[in-house]
């Protein structure tokens, strides 16, 4: 069973998902059963050249199934997932985020 990813350093004092959600929520097990441990870390396109580390591949594999299974544009995934904490969790995230990764890392 996989874990979500913990990145506690960069918000040492943010509340821990697994604190606030209801850890029978169907994402939650969905996110446990579908995205564990075998699915392969593969970095697609990577090169050596210059410029930001990629995304974590869960948080975008993640972000595709959401996409999908709710048919939202970009924007409104966005949107959501900034609001939803089971989201965030079914992306791989430990610590509530208040912004997306690609305005965080701006």
């Amino acid at each position: 069973m996989s874990q979500p990813r913990d990145d506690r350093q960069d918000d040492l004092f943010g509340p821990r998902l697994e604190e606030i959600i209801n850890l029978r929520h169907p994402l939650v097990r969905l996110g446990r059963r579908s995205i564990g441990s075998s699915w392969p870390t593969l970095r697609f396109g990577l090169s050596r050249r210059a410029g930001q580390p990629p995304l974590p591949t869960r948080l975008i594999a993640g972000l595709l199934i959401l996409k999908h299974m709710h048919n939202l544009s970009d924007e409104a995934l966005c949107d959501r997932w900034v609001e939803n904490p089971y989201f965030q969790y079914f992306c791989g995230e430990a610590v509530f985020q208040h912004a997306h990764r690609l305005t965080a890392r701006r």
